[in-house]
């Protein structure tokens, strides 16, 4: 790994704070639609219904405070200013690139965005897999070595029940790629009676797969209605989900995602590694990889990050720690001088 320099540092946490700001109005500066806002147990959550291609949608921006109401009348006084802060948000991911932090590639990112603004992420989505190795590296302020970058898939998982008190958050993820208009499709399961979990674009590599913690050791197809899709079910994933963190996709146009602590992302990878097929080698080692960098980083940033990681893991049972500790015996990672 690389470090950023110091500098462009200071821009992506500019950049990072502007994103947490003016999230909720990114998604509806352009559209056309009004503000509105319901008392759920006592408790008032704004939202903006608007018209997209994909039909009528009603878009939750967050419970009631002073940052929603002023972004509120910035929005309804002067649209123009959001327009500017879109420029300056963009300026500032420019810089940041050219400091030398990874940026997501065009296509992957114009899929980001466009998820991000549907309210995927506000829904409990959070980035899983290679993307969010490389999101949470600049977050980080490291640059990965090549071997550990990104591919060309967009993996989110979510849990099958959203633990909010806005019951009526949706972000309907098939529709949203079709109105990208870049040939998403659905992927045929093995199984003509399950639900496609995937979607793909022919001639290309690019595709968004949907998961979600396994229950009940079934491998089915998990229905996220929020997302209006179903999702692969997955051993050890709500690991990532508990307490994921907010950080910027670099690219042309930014935005704010959600991805795993950096920690718990690393010890996953130690537990999966081991959980490959004989035919996924080369994954077992991307997994393996991924975690040593990640640990080594932690070990001179934030060891007390992997420490607060081990101990949430350590509490799931003697399972979770022998197939750790089995990961990082085959990484070369004293992974208990880590923790002690």
């Amino acid at each position: 790994m690389e470090r950023i320099g110091g500098e462009t540092m200071v821009l992506y946490a500019d950049l990072r704070e502007r994103l947490e700001v003016f999230e909720a109005m990114r998604g509806i500066a352009h559209l056309q639609g009004e503000f509105t806002r319901k008392t759920i147990k006592g408790k008032v959550y704004h939202y903006f219904q608007a018209t997209l291609p994909t039909g009528r949608t009603q878009i939750y921006l967050g419970p009631d405070s002073e940052e929603i109401s002023r972004l509120i009348r910035v929005r309804q006084e002067a649209g123009n200013d959001v327009q500017a802060d879109q420029v300056l948000l963009q300026r500032l991911s420019a810089q940041i690139m050219v400091g030398g932090a990874q940026a997501v590639p065009p296509d992957m990112a114009k899929v980001i965005l466009r998820l991000a603004d549907s309210g995927v992420f506000r829904a409990g989505g959070v980035l899983v897999g290679t993307i969010a190795f490389g999101i949470i590296g600049n977050h980080c302020g490291v640059i990965w070595r090549s071997d550990a970058r990104m591919t060309q898939d967009v993996d989110i998982t979510a849990c099958s029940k959203l633990a909010v008190a806005v019951p009526d958050l949706t972000a309907a993820v098939p529709s949203t790629l079709e109105s990208l208009n870049m040939g998403f499709f659905p992927v045929p399961r093995l199984s003509q009676k399950e639900p496609s979990t995937s979607f793909a674009v022919r001639g290309k590599t690019l595709r968004v797969d949907l998961l979600t913690p396994m229950s009940k050791n079934s491998e089915a197809p998990v229905q996220i209605r929020r997302f209006g899709a179903a999702a692969t079910p997955l051993r050890f994933l709500d690991y990532l989900l508990e307490a994921p963190i907010d950080a910027a996709m670099i690219a042309g146009t930014p935005c704010l995602v959600r991805v795993p602590q950096p920690a718990r992302y690393a010890l996953h990878k130690l537990i999966i590694s081991g959980e490959r097929d004989a035919t996924a080698g080369e994954k077992r080692q991307k997994d393996l990889k991924q975690a040593l960098a990640l640990l080594s980083m932690l070990q001179q940033d934030r060891p007390g990050d992997i420490v607060l990681a081990w101990e949430a893991l350590e509490a799931r049972g003697s399972s979770w720690v022998k197939k750790a500790l089995s990961g990082a015996e085959a990484a070369g990672i004293d992974l208990i001088g880590l923790v002690i």
